[in-house]
């Protein structure tokens, strides 16, 4: 059995960037030939997309994690790692996309709409992108970024332009599915109707869609019943039709009644205020029902309603009523202004923008945020001296030491770059000499006081390496 969902909670997670490559060309009589290290692909996008063929949520809440594929790192001999594949999601026209704290983020209507939910990482440069005239040969490269990720939540608000509403069993069902060619379920017990049912009308040379949204009951707005998870619907519509039962067979209810109720809803609901309103007085055909609906309609009119007699069931009075809804919607459209094309607006940096801050916290810790400060350092290998001393070169150029001498840093003071739940902190040395003349071996920097492991095990093993030769001159033969 098919289930309708309008509204989930979804896990996205794009695909990490691919590592950048350090490797060296190597071949006969040529052991350095120069760095040839490869950059990582591009992780993968999530991309939510509208597909008007898709009309509930229900495979994403039975599915709620979603993630795309990672970049592929680099390889030697300069070639670069594959991209990963976007994620592409569809869904249904009229869903809006809200972050967990109900911030609307997009609004996707209309087939093709796209929404890019998660940016892939970037791709880590290879040793080849990294060589200049003074660091010939690098001996690390960069790690590829990872994808973003987060938790988005999706509302489905359907897109039509009539939407009927009125008490459970007011027959929305039976007019919807006699006005146009929809089909949905019709029975004679409330709550029939569990979820939205669009259906497509003709009238003239007017083509609009009408929703039938299930039924309301007294406290819908707090969440009784069905209504509150479908009011929602009803926020895209440009006309309100009330369907009044006219042959009810609950001595407590009368059309009046059910009219007062159903606006008092809509009203603490909020938001459909300026909506034009009809009253619909249904199931004439019983003899009952065409007497109440002769002695209810002047109050009706009296509060500047426009009043239509139907039958669903005999069809009588349906061609006055399709013509005049879609004389109003007609107007509407009219009245809306054209859509122009959107600009394309360029906003430079200013020049003096350095593009990231500097700031002191409470806790005597300077925190350097910014693009390009926070993605150096998620690309940084901290195992790799060398890695590390280029990261403190590009910091530099930045003007990341200036700021921080400004905003009154001193040797050993505590620096953290990034936010607070994921920052790289450091003991801040302000360093005179940057550069690559200041580099040993590929892999190292003078400039660090306390070497990486990977520098300690090298000088290891160039130690062990002495010793043996030592010995060996002592021992030798003559």
């Amino acid at each position: 059995m098919t289930t309708f969902v309008d509204r989930v909670e979804l896990h996205v997670a794009a695909g990490n960037g691919g590592h950048g490559c350090a490797s060296v060309h190597r071949e006969k009589f040529k052991p350095l030939g120069g760095p040839d290290g490869g950059t990582g692909g591009r992780g993968g996008d999530v991309i939510l997309v509208v597909d008007q063929s898709v009309t509930t949520l229900l495979e994403y809440h039975h599915s709620p994690h979603r993630k795309a594929t990672n970049g592929k790192p680099g390889e030697g001999g300069n070639r670069s790692g594959k991209d990963g594949q976007d994620l592409v999601l569809p869904v249904p026209d009229g869903t809006v996309i809200l972050d967990k704290k109900g911030n609307v983020l997009a609004d996707l209507v209309g087939q093709g709409t796209t929404y890019v939910a998660a940016d892939g990482g970037r791709g880590g440069l290879g040793n080849a992108a990294l060589a200049s005239a003074r660091r010939k040969a690098p001996g690390f490269a960069l790690l590829g970024e990872p994808g973003r990720s987060g938790d988005i939540v999706l509302e489905l608000k359907t897109v039509a332009d009539v939407a009927l509403v009125g008490y459970p069993s007011a027959g929305k069902s039976s007019l919807i599915s006699v006005l146009s060619a929809a089909k949905p379920k019709i029975a004679d017990y409330p709550f029939t109707t569990l979820v939205p049912n669009l259906g497509v009308v003709t009238a003239g040379s007017t083509v609009y869609t009408i929703a039938d949204v299930p039924g309301l009951i007294p406290g819908a707005s707090q969440g009784r019943g069905l209504g509150l998870e479908f009011l929602r619907h009803v926020e895209r519509c440009s006309v309100l039709v009330h369907i009044l039962d006219t042959a009810t067979l609950e001595s407590d209810r009368d059309p009046i009644s059910d009219l007062d109720m159903i606006e008092e809803e809509l009203k603490q609901y909020g938001g459909l205020e300026d909506r034009p309103r009809i009253a619909v007085l249904n199931k004439i055909d019983i003899p009952d029902g065409l007497d109440l609906a002769e002695m209810i309609r002047p109050e009706l009119e009296a509060r500047g309603l426009s009043v239509y007699e139907v039958s669903a069931v005999a069809r009588t009075g349906l061609k006055e009523l399709s013509f005049a809804l879609a004389e109003i919607i007609a107007a509407q459209r009219a009245a809306k202004p054209v859509e122009e094309a959107t600009r394309v607006v360029i906003r430079p940096k200013a020049v003096d923008d350095s593009g990231f801050t500097v700031t002191l916290e409470e806790d005597g810790l300077y925190r350097v945020r910014g693009e390009k400060p926070e993605r150096w350092v998620r690309q940084t290998d901290f195992n790799i001296d060398e890695a590390v001393g280029y990261l403190a070169d590009r910091l530099s150029r930045l003007g990341v030491e200036s700021e921080l001498m400004k905003a009154g840093a001193r040797a050993g003071d505590g620096v953290a770059i990034g936010p607070e739940d994921d920052a790289v902190v450091f003991d801040w040395e302000p360093t005179v000499l940057a550069g690559a003349e200041m580099l040993g071996r590929r892999g190292e920097d003078h400039r660090l006081e306390t070497p990486r492991p990977a520098a300690i095990r090298r000088k290891d093993r160039d130690a062990e390496r002495d010793d043996a030769d030592k010995e060996y001159d002592e021992f030798k033969p003559f």
